[in-house]
C-alpha cells in the first residue's frame, strides 16, 4: 500500500476527549475516528490490526477443536427472561440496548450470547454422544455504558470473541476450561503482550469459577494483587488475604461511654485512644430485588477494614431466593431520602451497633421486616471490642459476641484485600499490586443457564440431565488498544510485530529524486513479494514530517532511501528500540525477515 493512496490523516495535538495515551495515539495516528459517544470507526490501519488479532484468536481456538459460528446480534427478550437476566441487564446494570419492534415485541442488542447459544443447544443437542462441543464467534457486541471512555477500552460497540462449551459433566467442563486457559495464554503470548492470568469475580455472567487475563499497563482500570512466588494473583474484586493482626483490646469490661462528635472510625479511635483494629463498625446497605422487595443489610466489619461491594453484591444475589426473588436490582448505602421510605424512627447514624433493633424498619409488604445481618471474620474474631450503642453520641466498649451481642449466622469474607496484606496461601508472602486491562475472561458456568432455560440432553443411562456449560471471551478491539497502552513512547505507538498493521515502512525523503524513488519502488516490490508487509511513503512533503508520522503510527521497521543510497545502502530503524543501521540494499530483506522471525517466536 502507498501512503499517497491511503486515507491517512495524522494529528499533532491530542484530541480533547482522550484521557489515556493509547486513546490519544490511536486517534492522532489515524487508526480510529470518533463517530459518537463510545462509538468509533475502525480506519484501514486499525482494521488490519484487528484482523491480525482476530486471526491469532481464531487459530488458537481452532487448535482446540472449537467450531466457529455466527449468532444473531438482535435477541428476543423472552430468552433473557427465561434466564432471569432481562431485568438485571435492562434495569439493574442497565447496559443492554433495547427496542420494540413493530409487533410490539421487546428486543435487545446482544451484549453477550449465553441465552442465544443455550437456546441453540436446547434445540440441537439431544444426546451425550454429541458432547462435548465448543462453539465460538467473532463479532460486534453492544453495551450502553453509563460513561463511555478511553476509546475502544470502554465503548458502546466493540469486537469480541465469545465461545460457549457444552458438556455431560463437570469434569468435562474443567478439561475444556483448562484448554481455554492454555489457548488464551497462547493468544496473548503470540500477540507480543505482557499479561497475567488472575482469579476473577464472575459478575453478571455467573458460574462457579472464572479467570481474567490482564494486559499489564499503568492506565489499566483494574487493580491486580499478586505474590512474588507466582502462586497467587487475583483481581482486587475477588482477592482474599490475611489482614494485619488486631491489637489486643484495652478494655476489660463492658460499659457504655459518652463519645461526642465521633461518627467516624478515626474520630472514635482518637477519642478513646484505641486502635481501629479494636472497633467493630456496622455498615448499613439497602438491597432491592427484582420482585420489588427491599432488604436492609447490616454488615459488621473491623474498623480498619472496608467492605468490598462486589463481594457483598454476590452474597445478596445468593440470598435472593430467601426473599422469593431472582435478581438483585440495586445495592446502595441509603441516604436520608431512602431512609424515609422504610425507617420507622430516626437512625443513630455513626453510632449503630450490631444489635440495631428490627423495630427501626417500618412494616410494609415490600420491605423485609428484619435486618439481614452479616459479619466479616475480622469482626467475628474480636474480643472486648468497641462498637456503637444505637444512641447518638455514645459507644460501648468491652463488648463480646455471645454475651452482649449475638454473632450473625451469616459470616463470610467481605473485606477489600490490599497491597501489603499477607497472602492466605503463605503468610510469609506479601501481596503486591499492579494495574491491568481485562482483555480475556473465561468462566465455568456450570448449570446456571441450562437449568433456567431447560437445556437438557439424554445421558447414557437414558435419563435427561442439564447441560454443563463454559463461557470464554476475548475483547479483540480491547486487545488492540491495550497493546498500544502497554507499548508506546513520547513519539507514538510501538506495535508488537505480530499485530502491527504492516511490518515495514519505506520512507522516501524526496520523491522528486529519481534515484531514491526508484530504489524505494524496487525495495517495496521485493519486500512485499518476500512476505514482508510493507507500505511506501511516497507522499510529497518534508522528510521530517514523514519520519514523525512513521514513528507515530508505530510500524516496527523503517527503511529510508536517503543519503546512504550512494554507497548502496539504506538506513533501517527499529521502532522498538530506536536503533539505526545502514544496511546494504541486498541484505535488507534477509535482515528484516530475521527480525520478524525472532519477534514471532
Amino acid at each position: 500500500m502507498r501512503l499517497s493512496q491511503m486515507l491517512l490523516v495524522t494529528l499533532r495535538e491530542d484530541p480533547a476527549e482522550a484521557e489515556i495515551p493509547s486513546h490519544k495515539l490511536l486517534v492522532r495516528a489515524g487508526y480510529i475516528r470518533r463517530i459518537g459517544s463510545g462509538i468509533y470507526a475502525y480506519l484501514p490501519l486499525m482494521w488490519r490490526v484487528l484482523r491480525k488479532v482476530s486471526q491469532i484468536v481464531r487459530e488458537e481456538m481452532d487448535k482446540t477443536g472449537a467450531l466457529e459460528c455466527m449468532l444473531p446480534q438482535i435477541q428476543p427478550a423472552e430468552l433473557w427472561q427465561e434466564s432471569g437476566r432481562w431485568d438485571m441487564y435492562t434495569k439493574a446494570e442497565g447496559i443492554m440496548f433495547t427496542l420494540t419492534d413493530r409487533q410490539g415485541r421487546e428486543i435487545g442488542l446482544g451484549p453477550t450470547h449465553e441465552e442465544v447459544i443455550t437456546a441453540v443447544a436446547r434445540d440441537l443437542i439431544g444426546s451425550y454422544r454429541q458432547l462435548p462441543v465448543n462453539l465460538y464467534q467473532i463479532q460486534s457486541k453492544f453495551r450502553d455504558e453509563i460513561r463511555p471512555r478511553f476509546g475502544l477500552m470502554r465503548g458502546r460497540e466493540f469486537i469480541m470473541k465469545d465461545a460457549y462449551s457444552f458438556h455431560t459433566n463437570e469434569e468435562s467442563l474443567r478439561e475444556t476450561y483448562a484448554q481455554m486457559d492454555q489457548a488464551y495464554t497462547n493468544m496473548f503470548t503470540r500477540c507480543g503482550l505482557k499479561f497475567r492470568p488472575v482469579q476473577a469475580d464472575s459478575g453478571a455472567i455467573g458460574g462457579s469459577a472464572s479467570q481474567e487475563f490482564m494486559i499489564l499497563a499503568e492506565a489499566g482500570e483494574d487493580e491486580i494483587l499478586y505474590t512474588d512466588d507466582n502462586q497467587y494473583s487475583a483481581n482486587v474484586e475477588k482477592a482474599t488475604s490475611l489482614p494485619v493482626d488486631a491489637e489486643p483490646s484495652s478494655f476489660d469490661k463492658y460499659e457504655k461511654l459518652e463519645t461526642p462528635n465521633t461518627p467516624t472510625i478515626a474520630s472514635l479511635a482518637e477519642f478513646l485512644k484505641c486502635s481501629p483494629t479494636q472497633i467493630v463498625k456496622n455498615v448499613l446497605y439497602q438491597a432491592v430485588y427484582d420482585n420489588g422487595m427491599t432488604v436492609l443489610v447490616l454488615v459488621s466489619i473491623r474498623g480498619d477494614q472496608d467492605v468490598n461491594e462486589v463481594k457483598i453484591t454476590n452474597e445478596l444475589t445468593r440470598q435472593a431466593k430467601n426473599y422469593d426473588a431472582t435478581t438483585l436490582i440495586a445495592l446502595t448505602v441509603p441516604d436520608e431520602e431512602a431512609q424515609q421510605k422504610w425507617a420507622a424512627k430516626p437512625l443513630p447514624l455513626g453510632y449503630i451497633a450490631p444489635n440495631l433493633g428490627d423495630d427501626y424498619i417500618a412494616k410494609a409488604k415490600d420491605i423485609a421486616p428484619k435486618f439481614l445481618r452479616i459479619a466479616d471474620p475480622t469482626a467475628a474474631e474480636l474480643k472486648n471490642f468497641v462498637t456503637g450503642s444505637n444512641e447518638s453520641g455514645f459507644h460501648t466498649v468491652g463488648g463480646n459476641w455471645g454475651a452482649e451481642f449475638e454473632l450473625p449466622e451469616v459470616q463470610l469474607d467481605l473485606r477489600i484485600a490490599m497491597a501489603g496484606d499477607r497472602a492466605s496461601h503463605d503468610p510469609s508472602q506479601t501481596l503486591q499490586t499492579a494495574r491491568g486491562i481485562e482483555a480475556g475472561h473465561i468462566f465455568q458456568l456450570g448449570l446456571k443457564y441450562s437449568k433456567a432455560m431447560g437445556a437438557d440432553f439424554m445421558d447414557e443411562d437414558g435419563k435427561p440431565k442439564p447441560l454443563w456449560m463454559g463461557c470464554y471471551g476475548v475483547g479483540v478491539s480491547r486487545v488492540a488498544q491495550a497493546a498500544v497502552e502497554q507499548s508506546h513512547d513520547e513519539n507514538g505507538i510501538i506495535w508488537p510485530v505480530a499485530i502491527a498493521p504492516y511490518h515495514a515502512i519505506i520512507v522516501v525523503p524526496n520523491i522528486k529524486d529519481a534515484d531514491t524513488m526508484a530504489a524505494a519502488e524496487k525495495l517495496y516490490g521485493e519486500m512485499n513479494a518476500a512476505g514482508i508487509e510493507t507500505i511506501l511513503d511516497d507522499r510529497p512533503g518534508r522528510a521530517g514530517v514523514k519520519f514523525k508520522d512513521a514513528e507515530l503510527i508505530g510500524i516496527p521497521y523503517r527503511v529510508v532511501t536517503g543519503r546512504s543510497l550512494k554507497d548502496g545502502k539504506v538506513e533501517v530503524v527499529q521502532r522498538a528500540n530506536g536503533e539505526k543501521q545502514e544496511i546494504a540494499i541486498a541484505e535488507v530483506i534477509a535482515t528484516i525477515q530475521g527480525w520478524i522471525t525472532e519477534a514471532l517466536h
